[in-house]
Protein backbone atom coordinates (compact mmCIF):
# COMPACT_ATOMS: atom_id res chain seq x y z
CA UNK A 1 0.00 0.00 0.00
CA UNK A 2 1.00 3.46 -0.99
CA UNK A 3 0.45 6.52 0.45
CA UNK A 4 -0.85 9.33 -1.77
CA UNK A 5 1.86 11.68 -2.97
CA UNK A 6 4.71 9.55 -2.43
CA UNK A 7 7.20 8.56 -4.78
CA UNK A 8 5.96 5.17 -5.47
CA UNK A 9 2.55 6.12 -6.76
CA UNK A 10 1.72 6.34 -10.72
CA UNK A 11 1.75 9.64 -12.53
CA UNK A 12 -1.83 8.66 -12.86
CA UNK A 13 -2.33 8.13 -9.20
CA UNK A 14 -0.49 11.52 -9.01
CA UNK A 15 -2.58 13.66 -11.36
CA UNK A 16 -5.86 11.76 -9.13
CA UNK A 17 -4.78 13.18 -5.85
CA UNK A 18 -3.79 16.48 -7.37
CA UNK A 19 -7.38 17.11 -8.63
CA UNK A 20 -8.67 16.27 -4.96
CA UNK A 21 -6.29 18.95 -3.58
CA UNK A 22 -3.05 17.34 -2.66
CA UNK A 23 -0.63 19.42 -3.59
CA UNK A 24 2.42 17.43 -2.26
CA UNK A 25 1.27 14.85 -4.85
CA UNK A 26 2.11 17.53 -7.33
CA UNK A 27 5.35 18.28 -5.77
CA UNK A 28 6.40 14.52 -6.39
CA UNK A 29 5.73 15.16 -10.17
CA UNK A 30 7.40 18.25 -10.16
CA UNK A 31 10.64 16.60 -9.06
CA UNK A 32 9.99 13.65 -11.25
CA UNK A 33 9.68 15.53 -14.40
CA UNK A 34 11.76 19.11 -14.00
CA UNK A 35 14.81 17.17 -15.78
CA UNK A 36 12.93 16.28 -18.86
CA UNK A 37 11.13 19.45 -18.52
CA UNK A 38 14.85 21.64 -18.32
CA UNK A 39 16.17 19.34 -21.09
CA UNK A 40 13.36 20.40 -23.04
CA UNK A 41 13.89 24.25 -22.18
CA UNK A 42 17.08 24.21 -22.89
CA UNK A 43 16.35 23.51 -27.00
CA UNK A 44 13.43 25.80 -26.78
CA UNK A 45 15.02 28.84 -25.75
CA UNK A 46 18.19 30.98 -26.87
CA UNK A 47 19.38 32.22 -23.34
CA UNK A 48 19.94 29.55 -20.80
CA UNK A 49 19.19 32.16 -18.45
CA UNK A 50 15.03 31.86 -19.26
CA UNK A 51 15.44 27.82 -19.08
CA UNK A 52 14.56 28.01 -15.33
CA UNK A 53 11.73 30.63 -16.24
CA UNK A 54 9.78 28.56 -19.05
CA UNK A 55 10.00 25.38 -16.91
CA UNK A 56 8.51 27.22 -13.74
CA UNK A 57 5.74 29.11 -16.03
CA UNK A 58 4.85 25.72 -17.78
CA UNK A 59 4.63 23.73 -14.24
CA UNK A 60 2.37 25.85 -13.16
CA UNK A 61 0.16 26.27 -15.65
CA UNK A 62 -0.35 22.57 -15.62
CA UNK A 63 -1.07 23.15 -11.96
CA UNK A 64 -3.57 25.46 -12.38
CA UNK A 65 -5.32 23.16 -15.24
CA UNK A 66 -5.20 20.13 -12.58
CA UNK A 67 -6.91 22.55 -9.56
CA UNK A 68 -9.62 23.79 -12.29
CA UNK A 69 -10.29 19.89 -12.45
CA UNK A 70 -8.58 20.31 -16.15
CA UNK A 71 -5.22 18.75 -17.89
CA UNK A 72 -4.33 15.26 -18.38
CA UNK A 73 -5.75 12.15 -16.95
CA UNK A 74 -2.64 9.65 -17.89
CA UNK A 75 0.37 10.88 -19.91
CA UNK A 76 1.72 13.81 -17.59
CA UNK A 77 5.07 14.10 -19.46
CA UNK A 78 3.90 14.39 -22.98
CA UNK A 79 0.87 17.04 -21.95
CA UNK A 80 3.88 18.82 -20.00
CA UNK A 81 6.02 19.07 -22.62
CA UNK A 82 2.87 20.22 -24.92
CA UNK A 83 2.38 22.93 -22.76
CA UNK A 84 5.90 24.17 -22.35
CA UNK A 85 5.90 24.66 -26.55
CA UNK A 86 2.74 26.39 -26.25
CA UNK A 87 3.94 28.58 -23.21
CA UNK A 88 7.35 28.91 -25.47
CA UNK A 89 5.65 29.90 -28.94
CA UNK A 90 3.36 32.69 -27.05
CA UNK A 91 5.94 34.01 -24.93
CA UNK A 92 8.21 34.32 -28.24
CA UNK A 93 5.80 36.05 -30.08
CA UNK A 94 4.59 38.36 -27.25
CA UNK A 95 8.30 39.34 -26.51
CA UNK A 96 8.87 40.44 -29.96
CA UNK A 97 5.43 42.90 -30.00
CA UNK A 98 7.71 44.29 -27.37
CA UNK A 99 11.26 46.23 -27.86
CA UNK A 100 12.71 49.23 -26.31
CA UNK A 101 14.66 51.36 -28.61
CA UNK A 102 15.97 54.88 -29.60
CA UNK A 103 17.48 53.09 -32.67
CA UNK A 104 15.04 53.46 -35.47
CA UNK A 105 17.40 52.66 -38.31
CA UNK A 106 16.76 48.81 -38.44
CA UNK A 107 12.57 49.71 -38.95
CA UNK A 108 14.32 51.24 -42.58
CA UNK A 109 14.19 48.76 -44.94
CA UNK A 110 16.21 45.47 -45.12
CA UNK A 111 16.10 41.94 -43.98
CA UNK A 112 14.20 41.52 -41.69
CA UNK A 113 14.93 39.58 -38.46
CA UNK A 114 14.63 35.97 -37.57
CA UNK A 115 14.24 34.50 -33.76
CA UNK A 116 15.77 31.53 -34.21
CA UNK A 117 13.66 29.51 -30.98
CA UNK A 118 10.72 31.02 -32.60
CA UNK A 119 11.58 29.94 -35.58
CA UNK A 120 12.11 26.06 -34.88
CA UNK A 121 8.55 25.74 -33.33
CA UNK A 122 7.52 27.18 -36.11
CA UNK A 123 9.01 24.47 -38.82
CA UNK A 124 7.80 21.66 -35.79
CA UNK A 125 4.33 23.25 -35.99
CA UNK A 126 4.69 22.78 -39.49
CA UNK A 127 5.65 19.16 -39.97
CA UNK A 128 3.48 18.44 -37.49
CA UNK A 129 0.60 19.56 -39.37
CA UNK A 130 2.12 17.76 -42.62
CA UNK A 131 2.33 14.97 -41.17
CA UNK A 132 -1.53 15.17 -40.16
CA UNK A 133 -2.60 15.00 -43.70
CA UNK A 134 -3.88 12.05 -45.78
CA UNK A 135 -1.33 10.49 -47.87
CA UNK A 136 -2.66 11.62 -51.28
CA UNK A 137 -2.41 15.16 -50.39
CA UNK A 138 1.58 14.83 -48.44
CA UNK A 139 2.24 13.35 -52.13
CA UNK A 140 0.81 16.00 -53.97
CA UNK A 141 2.16 18.15 -51.90
CA UNK A 142 5.66 17.42 -51.99
CA UNK A 143 5.20 16.68 -55.91
CA UNK A 144 4.50 20.31 -56.46
CA UNK A 145 5.62 22.40 -53.51
CA UNK A 146 8.87 20.56 -52.21
CA UNK A 147 10.55 19.23 -55.96
CA UNK A 148 8.67 21.90 -57.83
CA UNK A 149 6.94 19.80 -60.38
CA UNK A 150 4.57 21.21 -62.46
CA UNK A 151 0.63 19.87 -62.32
CA UNK A 152 1.56 18.44 -65.89
CA UNK A 153 4.29 16.72 -65.04
CA UNK A 154 2.43 15.28 -61.25
CA UNK A 155 -0.28 14.30 -63.20
CA UNK A 156 1.82 11.99 -65.82
CA UNK A 157 3.53 10.55 -62.38
CA UNK A 158 -0.05 9.97 -60.73
CA UNK A 159 -1.88 9.32 -63.67
CA UNK A 160 -4.23 11.92 -63.51
CA UNK A 161 -4.92 14.81 -65.19
CA UNK A 162 -3.32 18.45 -64.72
CA UNK A 163 -6.49 20.18 -63.69
CA UNK A 164 -6.93 17.04 -60.85
CA UNK A 165 -3.78 17.76 -59.76
CA UNK A 166 -4.02 21.56 -59.67
CA UNK A 167 -7.60 21.17 -57.97
CA UNK A 168 -5.81 18.55 -55.41
CA UNK A 169 -2.89 20.60 -54.43
CA UNK A 170 -4.98 23.27 -53.86
CA UNK A 171 -7.15 21.38 -50.88
CA UNK A 172 -3.81 19.83 -49.92
CA UNK A 173 -2.90 23.15 -49.11
CA UNK A 174 -5.39 24.82 -47.37
CA UNK A 175 -5.85 21.64 -45.65
CA UNK A 176 -2.30 22.17 -44.33
CA UNK A 177 -2.93 25.63 -43.07
CA UNK A 178 -5.62 24.92 -41.39
CA UNK A 179 -3.65 21.98 -39.52
CA UNK A 180 -0.83 24.20 -38.56
CA UNK A 181 -3.00 27.38 -37.38
CA UNK A 182 -4.52 24.25 -35.12
CA UNK A 183 -1.30 23.58 -33.83
CA UNK A 184 -0.98 26.42 -31.86
CA UNK A 185 -3.96 26.29 -30.46
CA UNK A 186 -4.12 25.29 -26.70
CA UNK A 187 -6.44 22.73 -24.58
CA UNK A 188 -9.60 25.18 -23.93
CA UNK A 189 -11.55 24.69 -20.20
CA UNK A 190 -15.34 24.40 -20.89
CA UNK A 191 -16.45 21.65 -23.41
CA UNK A 192 -18.07 23.83 -25.87
CA UNK A 193 -14.70 26.09 -26.05
CA UNK A 194 -12.96 22.57 -26.57
CA UNK A 195 -14.99 21.82 -29.47
CA UNK A 196 -14.29 25.08 -31.16
CA UNK A 197 -10.25 24.81 -30.03
CA UNK A 198 -10.15 21.93 -32.32
CA UNK A 199 -12.34 23.49 -35.34
CA UNK A 200 -10.25 27.08 -34.69
CA UNK A 201 -8.12 26.61 -37.92
CA UNK A 202 -10.70 24.78 -40.13
CA UNK A 203 -12.93 27.75 -39.07
CA UNK A 204 -10.37 30.89 -40.27
CA UNK A 205 -9.74 28.91 -43.19
CA UNK A 206 -13.52 28.61 -44.42
CA UNK A 207 -13.24 24.87 -44.33
CA UNK A 208 -15.92 24.36 -41.88
CA UNK A 209 -19.24 22.12 -42.50
CA UNK A 210 -22.38 25.03 -42.91
CA UNK A 211 -23.36 23.16 -39.74
CA UNK A 212 -20.44 23.48 -37.90
CA UNK A 213 -19.76 27.11 -38.80
CA UNK A 214 -22.97 28.56 -37.69
CA UNK A 215 -22.35 26.47 -34.45
CA UNK A 216 -18.77 28.45 -34.10
CA UNK A 217 -20.54 31.99 -35.10
CA UNK A 218 -22.91 31.32 -32.03
CA UNK A 219 -20.46 30.36 -29.86
CA UNK A 220 -17.93 33.24 -30.51
CA UNK A 221 -20.51 35.55 -31.00
CA UNK A 222 -20.71 35.23 -26.64
CA UNK A 223 -16.91 33.69 -25.83
CA UNK A 224 -14.81 36.26 -25.50
CA UNK A 225 -12.10 33.83 -24.83
CA UNK A 226 -12.55 31.89 -27.85
CA UNK A 227 -12.93 35.63 -30.07
CA UNK A 228 -9.33 35.87 -28.30
CA UNK A 229 -8.37 33.17 -30.17
CA UNK A 230 -9.30 33.35 -33.29
CA UNK A 231 -7.79 36.86 -33.30
CA UNK A 232 -4.43 35.84 -32.19
CA UNK A 233 -4.74 33.01 -35.21
CA UNK A 234 -5.89 35.54 -37.53
CA UNK A 235 -2.39 37.12 -36.33
CA UNK A 236 -0.41 34.13 -37.39
CA UNK A 237 -2.01 33.21 -40.36
CA UNK A 238 -1.52 36.35 -41.76
CA UNK A 239 2.40 36.60 -40.88
CA UNK A 240 3.40 32.54 -41.57
CA UNK A 241 3.24 33.36 -45.59
CA UNK A 242 6.98 31.61 -45.80
CA UNK A 243 7.27 29.37 -49.00
CA UNK A 244 5.84 25.55 -47.80
CA UNK A 245 9.22 23.94 -49.46
CA UNK A 246 11.57 26.09 -46.81
CA UNK A 247 9.14 24.56 -43.16
CA UNK A 248 8.99 20.90 -44.83
CA UNK A 249 12.84 21.22 -46.01
CA UNK A 250 13.49 22.50 -41.93
CA UNK A 251 10.56 20.47 -40.03
CA UNK A 252 10.60 17.03 -41.90
CA UNK A 253 13.59 15.49 -40.07
CA UNK A 254 11.29 13.32 -38.09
Amino acid sequence: MTIPGSKTDSDTDLLTAVRAGDTAAYGTLYERHRAAARQLAYGLVRDPADVEDLVAETFAKVFASLRAGRGPLVAFRAYLHTTMRHVCYHRHRRDRRLEFTDDLTRYDEGQPFTDPALDRLERAYAAAAFRQLPARWRDILWHTEVEGNSPTEVAGMLGMTPNAVAVLAHRAREGLRSLYLQQHVGVAAEPECRWAGDRLGGHLRGRLAPRDANRMRLHLGWCGECRGRVDELSEIDGIRHRPYRQRHHAGSTG
